[in-house]
This record gives structure tokens, C-alpha cells and sequence, in this order.
């Protein structure tokens, strides 16, 4: 991976950090106050909002580990076993971001939602879901190429002996 690709995904994670901050400092605290408005049921209401922040604490995981890999891969270290602790993460923040999308239609289902807005929903949930499991094939591709780095640098020692 080129140093220009690495700099424009670093921009890219740090506006999707300093994004998610706003969100979290300013647009929950008005998705709040427009709830109470409307009229919503504290119950319901307090949990869409934990849903939100943990959510964005999610994506701010993610970008914290893909920033961590981006690293490794700029130093040549990606392909070891420190790698799969960051990965994992990636596979955990992402499989919880499906439920809290699964719990969003939870909780829209019994109200006056349209049941059609809950099944797109869900099937966000799915997709996310999908997601984590594209990264978990990506994590044992990842363990396959560490595998053979491995067994090339014993191949690499045992040929220089024989040198």
C-alpha cells in the first residue's frame, strides 16, 4: 500500500472521527430534546438514545483499529499476530453495531411505525451483520498470509544454512 493511499485513508478516518464526535456532542443531545418533544416515552426514548452513542462509539472502534492496521502496514508488521487483536475488535464492533441496529427495530416495532420502515431495518441489521463476516473471511485470509510469512522465513534460515 502506497504512502498516498495511507495519508487519504488517515484524512478519511480522522474526519470520520472528528464526525462522529460532533454527532456525539451536538446532534444527540437534539435528537433528544426532539423526542422529548414529539413525545416519545422516556423508556423507548432513552434506550434509541443508547442505541445512538453506542453506535457511534461502534464506527469510532473500528476507525481506532483500522488506524492502528493502517500503521502496522505502513511499518511492514500487518502481517503478524498483533494484527488479529485489532481485527478482532473490528469483528466485535461491527457484530455489535448489527444488534443495536436489530434493537432500533425493536423498538420501533411496537409503535406507530410502518412495518415496512422495521423490515428495512432489520434488514440493515443483516447487511451489518454480512459486513462482520466479510472482515472475519478477511481475518482468516489475514492468518493464512501470516502462516506462509512464517513458514518462508524458516524456508529463508534453513537455506542460508545449507549457504
Amino acid at each position: 500500500m502506497g504512502k498516498l493511499t495511507i495519508l487519504v485513508l488517515r484524512i478519511v478516518i480522522a474526519m470520520v472521527l472528528a464526525g462522529s464526535l460532533f454527532v456525539q456532542v451536538r446532534m444527540v443531545p437534539l435528537v433528544s430534546a426532539d423526542l422529548v418533544e414529539a413525545g416519545a416515552p422516556e423508556g423507548p426514548r432513552m434506550a434509541l438514545l443508547a442505541i445512538i452513542v453506542l453506535g457511534i462509539v461502534c464506527v469510532q472502534v473500528t476507525a481506532a483499529c483500522v488506524w492502528r492496521l493502517l500503521t502496522m502496514v505502513r511499518r511492514g508488521t500487518v502481517f503478524s499476530h498483533a494484527a488479529f487483536r485489532y481485527v478482532d475488535i473490528i469483528v466485535g464492533a461491527i457484530a455489535a453495531a448489527s444488534l443495536l441496529m436489530f434493537g432500533i427495530a425493536v423498538i420501533l416495532a411496537p409503535g406507530e411505525t410502518a412495518p415496512g420502515v422495521v423490515l428495512l431495518i432489520c434488514g440493515a441489521s443483516l447487511m451489518i451483520a454480512g459486513v462482520a463476516l466479510v472482515v472475519l473471511v478477511m481475518r482468516t485470509l489475514l492468518a493464512q498470509a501470516v502462516a506462509r510469512d512464517a513458514e518462508a522465513k524458516d524456508l529463508q534460515s534453513e537455506l542460508d544454512e545449507v549457504i
